[in-house]
Order: C-alpha cells, then structure tokens, then sequence
C-alpha cells in the first residue's frame, strides 16, 4: 500500500425509520471523520427479501488513510449510533454502510471482504456507484462498474430518486 490516502467508495442503505433522514446521518457522521467526495442520488429499491420494506440506497466516495479494519470499524460504529443492531446482517436495519472499493485492494478478513463479495450481482449497489465512479475498475473482475451494471441495468427493481436536499 502507498503511503497516501486511499479511494474509498461506500454502499449506504436505509429501510427502518426515516430513511432518507437516516442517509443524512450517516453522510453527516462519514464527512467528520473522513474526506467526502462525490455523492450518488438516492434510489428507491426493493429488498432481497420480498417480506422487507423497500430501501433507499446510495453511494459515496471518501478518502481516507485508516487501513481497511479501521474503516470497518469506524462505519460499524455510525450504524450503531444510528441504531443499527449488531450481527443484523440480512435483517431490516436504520441503515447499512458497506464498504464496496478500497482503491485497487483485494482484502479478505475474516470480518471483511473487499472488493464488496456481492456489488457485481446486486443493480442497487451497482447504478449509485456507476453514477460517480462509473470508470472505476473493479480489482478483481477487471472490468469497469457501467461495465458491470449493463446485464443487470432496470431488472431489479430500482429507481432513481434523485440528491439528497
């Protein structure tokens, strides 16, 4: 790793409470404790569970020089200010931060996987982060995230909202 701050893209996802408010947050608690750049619209997606309500879910790239188990555990810690349960993977949650890019790592941890293990299956992941970094290559696939998004492009349910207010 270089010795500079390293490119970060972030997944956020809300479905319990006021979600949009929720984003708010957490974009709020992200940009005291790292550098925030570019921010996605919103999109209104359905749930991998059909039992769930719908999430809203965004992207956003940030800067930071925290290796990668610092990172998670720093966005850990704003789910949980924001209410989110410990080991409530799956469930309905406040909010969702997932770490999706690390620059051009590929990490595994027993508690971490980045690349983000699922972003290349998944369109809600896929059409934020295409928004703002749609050139960005994913270190494992090789290929670019509109590259990724085209075979799954309008076929899971998720529509553009538009910016944050």
């Amino acid at each position: 790793m270089n010795n500079g701050p390293a490119n970060v893209y972030l997944g956020l996802g809300a479905n319990l409470g006021d979600r949009e408010k929720n984003l708010k947050m957490a974009l709020d608690l992200i940009s005291h404790r790292l550098r925030l750049g570019k921010t996605s619209s919103v999109y209104d997606t359905a749930p991998i569970d059909p039992k769930q309500p719908r999430y809203l879910n965004m992207a956003c790239q940030v800067s930071t020089m925290l290796p990668p188990p610092a990172l998670l555990t720093l966005v850990q810690g704003f789910e949980s200010m924001l209410g989110r349960a410990p080991k409530s993977s799956g469930a309905s949650r406040p909010i969702d931060i997932d770490i999706l890019l690390y620059g051009h790592l590929h990490f595994t941890s027993p508690d971490l996987i980045i690349p983000h293990p699922k972003m290349a299956e998944r369109e809600f992941v896929l059409a934020p982060l295409a928004e703002i970094a749609p050139d960005v290559v994913h270190p494992v696939l090789k290929k670019t995230i509109s590259e990724l998004l085209v075979p799954l492009a309008r076929t899971q349910d998720v529509v553009k909202m538009g910016k944050l207010e």
